[in-house]
């Protein structure tokens, strides 16, 4: 006997809700188990009920899209999440792909295209709308930016920098004078086009700078 696959809503606008279990109503191969505006109400269904796949808002009245990903994989790993969002920045998207999500859709998409994410993502494919296949696409600024040439003394400083060195045991461990070190440490800043230390470390981290020194 065929049985239909399972799929939960949660979004807290009700017209969302609504709109999505019209587009639902006569789909023989999907039934709409349940409905909710919190992410709390749709984890007490989750672990009482098999889920095959949730429509998950990214923004919730009381959580984060993004942790509950997290949390509806590690208690049903076989659900299949697909974030629906008016978010359409290129950073969210891949964060909630690192969390476990099936895909993304913003919330323009066509039903068409909302029935096909829904089919990839229950046959374990990784499905996008067509306006999010366009942003993945599109490099970000980071990407577009490139990491930034640095000279070897500059190297040797960003290292001490991110070593927790002061301008004093920089300037005595490299034989130079204190404000050789600070002009250094502002064409770095200016190089990254960051703001402070912090940021510089965070930055020069993420491009491979600080493990390739």
């Amino acid at each position: 006997m065929y049985l239909p696959k399972t799929l939960a809503i949660v979004d807290d606008h009700p017209i969302v809700i609504q709109g999505l279990q019209m587009l639902l109503i006569n789909n023989k191969d999907i039934e709409v188990g349940g409905c909710f505006t919190t992410g709390a109400e749709f984890m007490s269904f989750l672990k009482e009920h098999k889920v095959d796949v949730v429509l998950l808002d990214v923004m919730l009245p009381d959580c984060n899209g993004l942790d509950l990903c997290k949390e509806i994989k590690l208690v049903s790993p076989e659900t299949s999440v697909l974030a629906l969002s008016n978010h359409s920045e290129r950073s969210m998207v891949m964060q909630m792909l690192q969390n476990g999500a099936s895909g993304y859709l913003l919330k323009n998409a066509a039903v068409e295209e909302l029935l096909d994410c829904i089919y990839e993502s229950l046959k374990g494919e990784v499905a996008f709308s067509k306006a999010v296949k366009e942003i993945i696409a599109r490099p970000s600024a980071n990407d577009l930016k490139g990491i930034p040439q640095l000279t070897r003394r500059e190297k040797e400083i960003l290292q001490l920098i991110a070593e927790g060195k002061t301008t004093a045991v920089m300037a005595k461990e490299l034989f130079v004078s204190p404000l050789t070190i600070e002009t250094h440490r502002r064409n770095l800043l200016q190089k990254f086009e960051v703001k402070n230390v912090a940021l510089l470390i965070k930055v020069a981290g993420q491009q491979g700078l600080l493990q390739s020194l």
